[in-house]
C-alpha cells in the first residue's frame, strides 16, 4: 500500500525541495528515541539513524532532526539494509529551548508546526509571566500561537484572569475550554484541518494529553491527574510524537516542561507595548533607567506599564542576550548592564573605597 504523504502535511514546497534528490526517499519524522528516529515514507514506517556526514557537520543539537522534520532517507534495496537520514529539508518553523542544565545548548521541541497551542490551566498553574516566555519562543518560531486555557470548570475568577492576559496575549487568540463540560473544545478542533500540523506545549498536568485524546477520539495517550496537595502536574508524555487526526490534521505531543529556558525569541512581538514605548524615548540609545525623556519609565510612573511586566521583559531580554556567549562575554555583559561598562565600574569601586 502506498501512503499519501499529504495526509502527513506534505506541501508543494517540500515536494519541490525533495525533487532535487530523486534517488532518495522523502519522509517525515514521527518520533525520536535518542539517536534513532521513526519516519513515515510512501512505503511505510522505518526506523532510521543519521548519516555520519550529517552528524559530523552538525554544529549544535538543533542541527539534528526532530519530530515534524521533513527529511531525505536512503532507499531500502535489501532486507538487511539500514535506511539513514542524509538531509533535513529547510524548516518553515522550528520550536527550540535551552537544554536543561545548559546556558547555551539548544534543544529542539518540534519542527514544521503551523499552529502552536500554548496550554495553561486555570488553577494554580496559571502564570502570566510563564506565558510571556512561551509566547516569546512561539512568535520567533514561525508557528502561529494560540493560548488554550484549560480546566475552566475549576476557575471561579475567569474574568479577572482574562483581564490579566489582555496585554500579554496581544496578537494571539485565547481559547477557554473544559474537558468536564465540553466548552471551548470545538474552538480548539477548528485549527486541526487537513494537512495542517498543530503542537501542544505547556506545563505537566495542564491537560495536553487529554485534549489530544479528545481530538483523536480515543485514549491513545496516557493521562495523569494533578497532585491534590498543590495542583502541580505529573508527566504523562515522556517523548515527542506525531499523530494523525481523524479529520485529516496532524498533532505533535510534547512532554510537559517545568520551566522553559529561552534559546531564541521575539521580544518585540511578545512585548509590543514596551517596544512601542521605547520608540518614543528622547534618546535612541535610551537604556530605560534614569535617562531624561524615557517614555518607558514615564509609563511605569503613571501605571500605564506594570512594573512586573517591565521586570519580566528585562529578565527575558538578559536571558536571550546571554545565549551563545562565553563565560567571559556573559560576565562583561553583566558589567555593562549593571554599571555601564568596566570603566564606570572601576570609578564606582574607587569612589566607594575612598569613602
Amino acid at each position: 500500500m502506498i501512503i499519501n504523504l499529504k495526509t502527513y502535511g506534505l506541501t508543494a514546497a517540500f515536494e519541490t525541495a525533495a525533487a532535487k534528490n530523486a534517488d532518495l526517499d522523502l519522509a517525515r519524522v514521527t518520533a525520536q528515541h535518542r539517536e534513532r528516529y521513526q519516519v513515515i515514507t510512501t512505503s511505510g514506517e522505518r526506523t532510521v539513524t543519521v548519516t555520519g556526514k550529517l552528524s559530523h557537520q552538525a554544529m549544535t543539537p538543533v542541527d539534528f532532526p526532530t519530530v515534524g522534520d521533513w527529511v531525505l532517507v536512503t532507499p531500502i534495496k535489501t532486507t538487511t539494509e539500514q535506511s539513514v537520514i542524509t538531509t533535513i529539508l529547510p524548516r518553515h518553523s522550528v520550536l527550540a529551548r535551552t537544554a536543561a542544565g545548559s546556558d547555551v545548548t539548544g534543544q529542539l521541541i518540534a519542527a514544521n508546526v503551523d499552529t502552536l497551542f500554548i496550554c495553561m490551566a486555570l488553577n494554580a498553574d496559571f502564570n502570566v509571566r510563564r506565558l510571556e516566555r512561551y509566547l516569546t519562543m512561539a512568535w520567533d518560531s514561525g508557528a502561529t500561537p494560540v493560548i488554550v486555557l484549560t480546566k475552566a470548570d475549576l476557575c471561579q475568577d475567569l474574568s479577572d484572569k482574562l483581564a490579566a492576559l489582555a496585554d500579554v496575549a496581544m496578537g494571539a487568540e485565547v481559547v477557554t475550554c473544559s474537558m468536564a463540560t465540553g466548552d471551548g473544545l470545538s474552538a480548539v478542533q477548528a485549527y486541526t484541518t487537513a494537512g495542517k500540523t498543530v503542537a501542544f506545549v505547556g506545563s505537566s498536568g495542564v491537560g495536553k494529553s487529554t485534549l489530544i485524546n479528545h481530538l483523536i477520539g480515543d485514549d491513545v495517550l496516557m493521562t495523569k491527574t494533578i497532585r491534590a496537595d498543590d495542583d502541580k502536574g505529573r508527566h504523562a508524555t515522556t517523548a515527542r510524537q506525531l499523530l494523525l487526526l481523524p479529520g485529516g490534521g496532524i498533532v505533535i505531543d510534547t512532554p510537559g516542561m517545568r520551566e522553559l529556558q529561552l534559546y531564541t525569541g521575539d521580544l518585540d512581538r511578545t512585548f509590543a507595548d514596551i517596544a512601542t514605548l521605547a520608540q518614543q524615548c528622547k534618546f535612541r540609545n535610551c537604556r530605560h533607567q534614569s535617562e531624561p525623556g524615557c517614555a518607558v519609565q514615564a509609563a511605569i510612573a503613571t501605571g500605564e506599564l506594570a512594573m512586573d511586566r517591565w521586570e519580566s521583559y528585562q529578565k527575558l531580554q538578559t536571558e536571550l542576550q546571554y545565549q551563545g556567549m562565553t563565560a567571559r562575554e556573559r560576565e562583561n555583559a553583566k558589567i555593562d548592564r549593571l554599571f555601564g561598562g568596566k570603566t564606570a565600574m572601576r570609578q564606582l569601586l574607587k569612589s566607594v573605597k575612598h569613602r
